[in-house]
């Protein structure tokens, strides 16, 4: 394929502040950003919709929420929130281009960079070290900390993109980078190991559906929890077992919960657990504050892991994955990326499983 050329301005989406789908600004005359030294440029094919977008958008990140992202989607979600309203509890420098999925091939490369890298088709890691390797646990999320993939151009550190050889679609490989990264992320920092019974929340979205697929990959047993209407799609990616999201967890006994939903369901998952299981949490949808039985942790000796920070070995095995066919995402529905708010607020409404992907303007 023909490496394209490189324009002065792009089409990309500007994040104008905190709040509601109004600070999505499209526009079309955004200067390119160029490649500082050790960094790529990326002609972006198609980018991924995250709940990490929207959470950054809406400031639900701050504090001061202490709700649903459901219930923080409202006109007033910037009020208050601007200090702290990223996942790292720093301000966001605005405008701000988020997506912190990209699929695209490099076009332009920076000096100290291979030229050889031009015409690679590419992911970007999403938590990348690259900028805060000196800091214990830091990193920094593409479309947050800087420029992500809602843009027909993105620039990324060279050891931060990943070459991809495959068959996948560009949108398919558009579904990888957040979702995936944080479901084989959980699985990683939970120690999943073959032969285990694993509970997956929210299994119908884009972690939900990835957590099923990577814990079967290991040779678990899955169990999931989604919405009746979605059971069928959690089943082929994986599930043995599909559970009534809105019904009580009775009789069920496992050796890790996956949790991407939290809020009031957090004691039940870890009433679930087997003497010495695990719970692992990578987001909170349904609300960040949950209460809990400490006498169920200390009693049965329960470990409680949080999964942001991800070791290398976690995208570079993902790639693995992919370039040996033992995964595939689901991708529901593709828009055009002038259509971001639209796109936004149908994954906002949790009618379609798996992933939403953004395609930019041909170049």
């Amino acid at each position: 394929m023909p490496t394209p050329a490189v324009p002065n301005t792009m089409a990309a989406v500007h994040l104008t502040g905190h709040g509601g789908p109004d600070k999505l600004e499209y526009r079309t005359d955004v200067p390119v950003p160029s490649p500082r030294p050790g960094e790529v440029l990326i002609a972006v094919s198609a980018a991924g919709i995250n709940n990490t977008d929207i959470n950054t958008r809406l400031g639900w990140y701050s504090s001061s929420v202490t709700g649903s992202t459901a219930a923080s989607a409202s006109p007033s979600t910037s009020g208050g929130r601007d200090g702290d309203g990223s996942w790292s509890g720093k301000a966001l420098t605005f405008p701000r281009i988020q997506g912190a999925d990209v699929c695209g091939r490099i076009v332009a490369v920076g000096a100290g960079v291979s030229p050889s890298r031009v015409g690679q088709r590419v992911l970007v890691r999403t938590m990348m070290r690259h900028y805060v390797r000196d800091q214990p646990w830091g990193c920094w999320t593409f479309g947050s900390e800087c420029d992500g993939g809602f843009a027909q151009f993105c620039v990324a550190p060279d050891d931060e993109t990943f070459a991809v050889e495959c068959d996948w679609s560009d949108s398919e490989l558009a579904a990888i980078p957040c979702a995936y990264s944080t479901a084989e992320n959980m699985l990683h920092r939970a120690h999943v190991r073959n032969g285990e019974r694993v509970l997956v929340t929210g299994a119908s979205g884009g972690v939900g559906l990835a957590a099923v697929q990577l814990a079967k990959r290991r040779g678990c047993e899955v169990l999931a929890l989604c919405s009746p209407a979605k059971a069928e799609a959690v089943k082929r990616a994986g599930a043995s077992r599909v559970l009534d999201r809105n019904e009580p967890l009775q009789g069920v006994e496992v050796d890790v919960a996956v949790d991407i939903v939290g809020g009031d369901g957090v004691q039940s998952l870890l009433s679930c657990l087997t003497r010495g299981g695990r719970y692992v949490v990578a987001g909170a949808i349904a609300g960040p504050m949950a209460q809990i039985d400490l006498r169920t942790v200390y009693l049965r000796d329960l470990s409680l892991f949080g999964a942001t920070f991800q070791d290398d070995v976690v995208f570079e095995n993902l790639v693995g994955y992919i370039e040996r066919n033992e995964i595939r995402p689901l991708v529901s529905r593709t828009f055009p990326l002038q259509a971001i708010r639209q796109a936004q607020e149908i994954f906002q409404s949790k009618s379609l499983p798996g992933k939403l992907v953004l395609i930019p303007p041909a170049l």
